[in-house]
């Protein structure tokens, strides 16, 4: 994920000053980055939950899968993480996994600076799944 903030910062950053689709700037910027990880001999699935503000992603390399759930944090919503977890717990559970990413882009007008870096806690979910959260602003 530190390569991926670093990419973000370059990418996704100066996107969502120039383009008018601002609000799917941040999943295209991730899934981008990720069809760069995965171009070698891995796969990178979308499950797209149309209308309610995420996707699923899976990334599956040989001897090695993740599930990531992305959020995007608007304003005048509730922070997302909570339903977030929700999800990917539903989600990791389909896919057999014991630990997971969400990551939550904070699009919100007055939102805090969240670092050089993003933000990251770790959580865990109802289920007992070990999620990393990263909010990148």
């Amino acid at each position: 994920m530190k390569a991926f903030v670093s990419f973000w910062r370059l990418n996704g950053e100066p996107l969502m000053r120039t383009v008018e689709y601002h609000e799917v700037a941040p999943q295209l910027v991730l899934m981008a980055f990720l069809h760069r990880v995965v171009d070698g001999g891995g796969t990178l699935d979308r499950e797209f939950a149309v209308g309610s503000g995420r996707i699923d992603l899976c990334v599956r390399a040989p001897g090695f899968t993740m599930g990531l759930e992305l959020k995007v944090w608007r304003d005048h919503m509730a922070d997302p993480t909570p339903a977030g977890l929700e999800q990917l717990d539903r989600y990791l559970e389909r896919l057999g996994l014991r630990e997971g990413w969400l990551v939550v882009f904070d699009r919100r007008s007055g939102a805090p600076p969240r670092g050089e870096n993003g933000e990251t806690t770790h959580e865990t979910t109802q289920a007992g799944r070990a999620v990393t959260v990263v909010r990148l602003r």
